[in-house]
């Protein structure tokens, strides 16, 4: 994580050299060129597609996303899918400029107002409330499958069509880079565009191309951009559950095991979402197991202790004393809720995917940027990744639109500059934060373990504190 930082810290600079800037009308207009180019058209890459086809200082530019998926139509299914995201605030406010969000709300989303998170090794807990009312109209966040807000994200790509064009079933063979005689006083210059041919022989030139193709990008890949990476040797499992009981689900949970964290995220009154981080051996075990067991096994996990060490007793001890002194000045509580016991799993939701940190040292190049987890890959226990990516596309999206309104090339190393600069001083301390939690809670030694209680305990006193990290984290 240091090497991030390290290296993060030295990442405003100029590369080896700058694309001119020149106004794109001085150039001829080609049937395969493009302004910008998005390889990638999930959540991120989609978003930013029409992000960029709403603005109104674009409307005379022509974006293309280029998508390995074939173009389908969709039909909201009757069962939940296993792969959801919680979607904080500042993500829904980006979905919601570009006329999303309504798609979004008239087919599935839940709304949730707190979050209840406690270490299974100690006393420690703590609550993070939208509001202090459960019944206030005030949201912490919104749970959303991601199916559904692709296919919201397609149906407005549709209506921005000539603007936004999506070339489906596409897949890159070769991405070559811009003549670096564009860069000097040359009077031979080649190839000025970011150029990608395609497996079907294709070839699209554009001003600008952005890697939205995930974790293994393609884009990256081609570049010369140093990718940090490791494995946590953990996975995910996934599955969609059936609560014992009708309630009205607002709360999401959270219990960190030594094995890694278990959430429940609400779907519905009826229906909770898991996301069990655990060893690989164990994650197979779980998708194996028959219901019933795997059930017993989500409940035993939420609601049996943990044998402790005697010294984790006495930090609660101290750290319930400094809780009951702060809370009548703070407007605090030290309630504990536990979750709503698991009735069932439905057929064929269980999955699991592996775990790991990426960063990639700089997000841009002349006439490339890198968004969503083809720059930053984190770990799933604080819900960022997708909200980071968001945060990508309306950051980038402001930067072109700066850059069109000045007239210049929206390749510009300039401009994209500021781009890579503002998301890796948002990006970093988040990564950094969550990869310090992911190993705090790792271990089950009395030491670390009485620090979290007496950390966690007095953090949850102190309203303040938590309306920071809210803040911090729901952006």
């Amino acid at each position: 994580m240091w090497r991030i930082l390290r290296r993060s810290a030295r990442s405003v600079r100029r590369l080896q050299y700058h694309v001119c800037s020149y106004c794109s009308s001085t150039n001829p207009r080609k049937e395969n060129l493009y302004d910008v180019t998005i390889v990638g058209g999930g959540m991120v890459g989609a978003s930013l597609a029409c992000a960029l086809g709403f603005e109104g200082a674009l409307s005379k530019h022509r974006v293309l996303v280029v998508e390995a998926g074939h173009d389908r139509p969709f039909e909201l299914p009757e069962k939940y899918s296993n792969r959801v995201s919680s979607i904080t605030p500042g993500s829904r406010k980006l979905l919601e400029s570009v006329g999303a969000w309504d798609h979004i709300s008239n087919m599935r989303v839940k709304h949730y107002k707190r979050l209840n998170v406690w270490d299974a090794c100690g006393d420690g807990h703590i609550v993070f409330d939208s509001s202090p009312d459960l019944n206030s109209d005030s949201d912490m966040a919104c749970i959303v499958e991601n199916n559904v807000i692709v296919a919201a994200l397609n149906k407005q790509m549709k209506l921005l069509e000539p603007t936004v064009t999506v070339k489906y079933g596409a897949r890159i063979k070769k991405i070559n880079f811009p003549d670096p005689a564009w860069a000097m006083e040359s009077e031979t210059r080649g190839n000025p565009w970011m150029e990608v041919e395609l497996e079907d022989g294709s070839v699209i030139h554009s001003r600008l191309l952005v890697g939205a193709d995930g974790a293994a990008s393609t884009v990256r890949k081609a570049t010369d951009i140093e990718y940090l990476s490791w494995s946590y040797e953990q996975w995910g499992v996934v599955g969609t559950l059936r609560l014992g009981e009708i309630t009205e689900n607002v709360v999401a949970w959270q219990k960190f095991l030594p094995t890694g964290p278990l959430a429940l995220l609400p779907l519905s009154e009826t229906h909770s979402s898991v996301v069990w981080t655990t060893t690989r051996e164990h994650a197979q075990e779980l998708v194996s197991l028959p219901e019933d067991r795997f059930v017993d096994a989500i409940n035993n996990a939420f609601w049996e202790d943990m044998d402790r060490h005697p010294a984790v007793d006495t930090a609660s001890k101290l750290a319930q004393s400094i809780s009951s002194f702060i809370e009548p000045f703070a407007g605090s509580s030290s309630a504990v809720q536990m979750p709503p016991s698991i009735s069932g799993v439905e057929e064929g939701s269980r999955g699991m995917f592996p775990l790991g940190l990426g960063h990639a040292t700089h997000y841009v190049q002349p006439r490339l940027a890198l968004i969503g987890d083809a720059a930053h890959r984190v770990h799933p226990l604080a819900g960022q990744g997708v909200n980071l990516g968001f945060g990508d596309v309306a950051c980038l999206r402001d930067v072109l639109v700066a850059a069109a309104k000045d007239g210049c090339d929206l390749g510009s190393l300039d401009h994209l500059l500021q781009y890579e600069t503002e998301r890796q001083r948002s990006v970093v301390p988040m990564m950094a934060a969550v990869d310090f939690l992911k190993r705090l809670f790792s271990t089950s030694h009395a030491l670390p373990v009485a620090a979290r209680t007496l950390g966690l305990l007095t953090t949850n006193a102190l309203t303040p504190v938590k309306e920071q990290i809210i803040s911090f984290a729901m952006k």
